[in-house]
């Protein structure tokens, strides 16, 4: 075991179609609108793709027969495993076209925003008590300074917000990548919430990494059924990461007027995971005014969100949020902000000695032999001349560039302080000026 894990509680499947807490009318449209898009036409096809239990969806199929807007087909021998089929009536395809303009969404049922709120209690990513063992193991790849790892426990372990800073180069966005990495376990993502009568999206297969779920056995004398509300996908703790691309509306409900229907927002998606803002003040936006849209999630753990209408309503905001900027802190926010990002950790460059730790081991993954006259030649010549500033991208930088001097070139892998000089060469741009 990575963590200490207290256990998640998984979305109990509804045992009566008022479990679902959605309108009737709300999901018999969703039936007629999937039936017509998909040309589905049995229990377990439509099923399926409502992500509802067969005897639910025989209930909502039988008040659509009530209404006339459904009609048995009688069974179908050939792929139906002799299933009694259903096809919309005249009437039903009327309410259908009616239900798309107002709607294009269909399939899954979504997921009533009041009981997301108690999904998102149970899996809440404060409720992780990260171990040393596990940050330890994620971040192995790296060579840290001891009294980092002292920092980023506690900071990731609180399951709030996190400011790194520090000059670049020096793997603030590999440490970042180790904080999701130390993640390891599962949460319960919805397909999609309803709010007002409005369904936004959430589960988006590029962001979410959905969790194979064990297929039943087919001779089993008794079929267990789904263990959890299939409205929901078993995904790992979901992480999003954003740059220099991050915009404000980016945060907000994004509506789409052809299909007339909402996406969740970037934070929203990833809810119960880690949202990391990578190189802040890059962006368009200032940094202060990124940030004070952050405030209230920051401090209240809820967003608020608004409808084209003009409605405003709270989702939860359970996320790690990780701030990354090569700026000092106190350069681009007011102490107001800063006093709501709970931890700020100064990522620095390595000394001497971690430098030459880091360069040996990226020498031996390249298999590139170490020259002694070579490391004298860089740190005696070479690194002076840059006030013996050292960043963790260098030897990386470096080792790279003279294994391309040396293809080049037709020697094998190899250093000396000639090469030494020539990578050097093209890690720093010369100040000067072009004329035009």
């Amino acid at each position: 075991m990575n963590m200490m894990l207290r256990p998640i509680t998984a979305p109990q499947t509804p045992r009566s179609l008022s479990e679902t807490g959605l309108s009737l009318v709300m999901m018999r449209d969703l039936l007629l609108k999937t039936m017509f898009r998909t040309n589905q036409t049995t229990l377990t096809a439509l099923g399926a793709l409502m992500c509802l239990p067969t005897t639910l969806l025989q209930e909502l199929i039988d008040l659509a027969r009530e209404q006339r807007l459904v009609e048995a087909m009688g069974t179908l021998h050939a792929n139906s495993g002799n299933e009694m089929a259903f096809q919309l009536s005249d009437a039903g395809r009327a309410r259908a076209l009616d239900a798309l303009a107002q709607s294009e969404y269909y399939g899954a049922l979504p997921v009533p925003l009041v009981q997301y709120r108690e999904q998102v209690k149970r899996q809440s990513i404060r409720n992780i008590q990260l171990t040393r063992e596990a940050l330890l193991q994620a971040m192995g790849h790296l060579v840290l300074p001891p009294d980092l790892i002292d920092q980023l426990g506690p900071a990731v372990g609180s399951g709030r917000s996190i400011l790194m800073y520090g000059p670049p180069g020096n793997g603030k966005s590999s440490i970042s990548n180790g904080i999701r990495d130390a993640l390891g376990d599962q949460i319960y993502i919805p397909r999609a919430i309803e709010y007002s009568g409005q369904i936004i999206t959430v589960f988006d297969p590029i962001i979410h990494t959905e969790a194979p779920i064990p297929e039943e056995d087919p001779t089993a004398l008794r079929r267990a059924g789904p263990r959890f509300d299939r409205r929901y996908v078993l995904c790992a703790r979901p992480t999003v990461i954003t740059g220099g691309e991050l915009t404000l509306d980016m945060l907000d409900l994004k509506f789409n007027p052809t299909a007339r229907t909402y996406t969740a927002p970037l934070q929203l998606k990833a809810s119960g995971g880690v949202f990391i803002v990578d190189d802040l003040g890059r962006q368009s936006e200032p940094p202060q005014k990124l940030v004070n849209r952050w405030i209230v999630p920051l401090e209240e753990s809820r967003d608020i969100l608004a409808l084209q209408s003009g409605e405003k309503f709270e989702v939860p905001f359970d996320t790690l949020a990780i701030f990354s900027t090569n700026f000092h802190p106190n350069a681009i926010f007011d102490k107001a902000a800063l006093r709501r990002i709970f931890f700020k950790i100064k990522i620095d460059g390595p000394n001497q000695r971690d430098f030459l730790k880091i360069f040996k081991l990226v020498a031996n993954k390249r298999q590139m032999p170490l020259n002694e006259a070579a490391l004298l030649h860089l740190l005696k010549v070479k690194y002076p001349s840059i006030n013996n500033i050292y960043a963790n991208y260098q030897p990386i930088f470096l080792i790279d560039q003279m294994i391309e001097i040396c293809k080049f070139e037709g020697l094998p892998r190899q250093m000396s302080p000639e090469l030494i000089d020539r990578a050097w060469a093209n890690m720093f741009v010369r100040d000067e000026e072009i004329l035009h």
